[in-house]
């Protein structure tokens, strides 16, 4: 019988540190790492909690994070109720929408909306739009923020419906002047925040009830949105979003040469009173949303919520120490450590990357800069860029063709494309990550480009169909990086010269060389000699395409002096 394992992370600091020899001194310093912590062998049944700090440690942490945050300075000036209509930033610190409401009112009332339509299906292939893991991992998320709210004195007001039809009804009952939320920059969530404008005009409040200043005797509560999403602010690029540069690099050095970060918003002790609330409601399961929940019972299980997201940054930081070795180890594919793992976090807004910025300007300060500390930056500033892109190209980036309307024949094979789904391919770097990102929302950075060049390249199915299923899947899904990395991977992107065909046996060469990571989610290759492991030959299932390329090392990708395609912490 099968035992499932259950490490703590705290065990376990680097995985497979002969992967990582790049010099004789990396060596030496990854390996001392690994001496003190990693186990002699890795557990193929194995579950490891990100973060891996138990709660009393989290909250702990959390609570000291948000001490060094405070204000004495900020002011109190306004009057009535506002409230702040919660979306993908789900945190309290380094939340302007949340300050911003506070500055404005009497009476702050934070709510958030279980829209009906983020539990159906995707617009081409008819997935679900949100899977069970990613549920459950937002739903952890709205439980660590209201938590979080009522140690500031708030509340969070928990509504099942659209918030069109919610926020409206709720500023006519509450009399609120104002709506803060953050602001959104694809189709259908822009769709929402014009439905929720227009209700809110249909809204007649008496001046007496609101914080107006006008002189008519009524007036209609204000949508306010605000931009924090991003690094860099949308206002301080050094150019408009329709000229925004088609090539990364050139965007990336004119804003670390022309732009300053924001500091975080800094918030007070106390963000109370709320309005007096009869039923602050309910985070539902994972069943009431009509899904069916899923555990899981291998590979990395990550917290939800903003405790947790603060206390993954000090442990990787602080703690365990490896932000001076991320850029030896980012391509890696298997384990807790070998990457941030900050991307679920920045995804649902429990992570502010302007605080990522400031623990890595302290990280430098108080321990040493190198290329590592700043390729976190780097991957930052990648994940601003495709939010930047979507702007500028709109619906273009969920298009057959892509922003540059390329014209290229893909088939759209159900039963082709369920081995790939499925990881039935034939192929063990294929249908590991696949098995991994089925079983826990995650895959690596290096498994996505993959995964991506043998769906849309070897197997020629319609790229859409892996974004749609990856949107399904991700716990770190946000349409922005999904989308942009997609479009790139498929070499109908924005850069012209993103066009390129990932070798599976230079893949696998190169970052599972002993087969570790087929092993760990393929277990029947576990007892073949590590070479054999990714090369199984008829040990294992029948190919269900030929490769492309085959092995041919002209076609294999190459990596650019700056990294190629990157997620942008978008899954890193």
């Amino acid at each position: 019988m099968a035992v499932n394992i259950i490490l703590p992370l705290s065990s376990l600091s680097l995985w497979n540190t002969k992967k990582l020899i790049y010099s004789t001194q990396i060596r030496f310093r990854i390996m001392s790492l690994a001496s003190k912590s990693q186990p002699q062998s890795v557990a193929s049944s194995a579950v490891y909690q990100v973060p891996g700090l138990d709660s009393h440690e989290m909250d702990s942490t959390a609570d000291k994070t948000f001490e060094r945050y405070l204000s004495n300075t900020a002011k109190r000036n306004g009057k009535g109720v506002s409230i702040v209509w919660f979306r993908n930033d789900l945190r309290v610190l380094d939340n302007e929408a949340l300050f911003k409401a506070w500055v404005s009112s009497q009476a702050v009332l934070p709510v958030y909306c279980i829209d009906p339509r983020l539990f159906q299906t995707t617009y081409y292939f008819g997935f679900p739009k949100t899977g069970a893991l990613r549920a459950q991992f937002i739903n952890e998320c709205l439980a660590d923020l209201k938590k979080n709210l009522m140690k500031k004195g708030l509340n969070l007001l928990i509504q099942h419906g659209k918030p069109e039809d919610i926020l409206p009804s709720l500023t006519k009952a509450f009399g609120a002047h104002t709506v803060y939320a953050h602001k959104e920059t694809c189709s259908e969530e822009l769709q929402v925040e014009r439905s929720v404008a227009r209700g809110l005009r249909q809204v007649v409040l008496s001046t007496a009830q609101g914080n107006s200043s006008r002189s008519s005797s009524t007036h209609s509560p204000k949508l306010q949105l605000i931009w924090g999403s991003t690094l860099y602010h949308l206002d301080d690029i050094p150019f408009s979003v329709g000229s925004l540069p088609d090539v990364y690099t050139q965007f990336r050095k004119s804003v670390e040469a022309k732009c300053t970060i924001r500091g975080c918003i800094r918030l007070p002790t106390s963000l109370g009173p709320p309005p007096s609330v009869d039923d602050w409601g309910i985070i539902p399961s994972v069943e009431q949303l009509g899904l069916h929940s899923e555990k899981v019972v291998k590979g990395m299980r990550f917290l939800g919520g903003e405790t947790a997201a603060l206390s993954r940054v000090t442990e990787y930081f602080w703690n365990k120490d490896l932000l001076k070795i991320y850029k030896e180890t980012r391509n890696e594919m298997l384990g807790p450590d070998y990457s941030t793992k900050f991307s679920p976090w920045l995804a649902s807004g429990s992570l502010s990357p302007r605080f990522i910025y400031e623990e890595v300007k302290r990280y430098e300060k108080e321990r040493q800069a190198n290329d590592s500390t700043y390729w976190v930056l780097f991957e930052l500033i990648w994940r601003d860029y495709f939010r930047f892109i979507s702007i500028k190209y709109g619906n273009s980036l969920f298009h057959l063709g892509g922003p540059r309307k390329v014209e290229k024949r893909w088939h759209q094979d159900q039963k082709m494309f369920e081995t790939w789904r499925n990881g039935c391919t034939g192929y063990p770097l294929i249908d590991a990550n696949m098995k991994e990102l089925s079983a826990s929302g995650f895959m690596s950075n290096r498994g996505r480009q993959i995964v991506c060049s043998f769906l849309v390249r070897d197997m020629g199915i319609d790229w859409r169909m892996g974004a749609e299923w990856f949107e399904t899947c991700l716990l770190d899904y946000d349409p922005c990086s999904n989308y942009g990395n997609w479009t790139y991977g498929a070499g109908v992107g924005n850069d012209p010269r993103e066009d390129r065909y990932f070798s599976i046996p230079k893949q696998a060469k190169t970052y599972d060389p002993d087969g570790e990571h087929v092993a760990f989610w393929v277990p029947e290759l576990l007892p073949l000699p590590k070479e054999k492991r990714n090369f199984p030959g008829k040990s294992y299932i029948e190919q269900v395409v030929p490769l492309k390329f085959g092995s041919s090392n002209k076609h294999h990708s190459q990596r650019s002096k700056y990294g190629g395609r990157h997620s942008g912490l978008g899954n890193r």
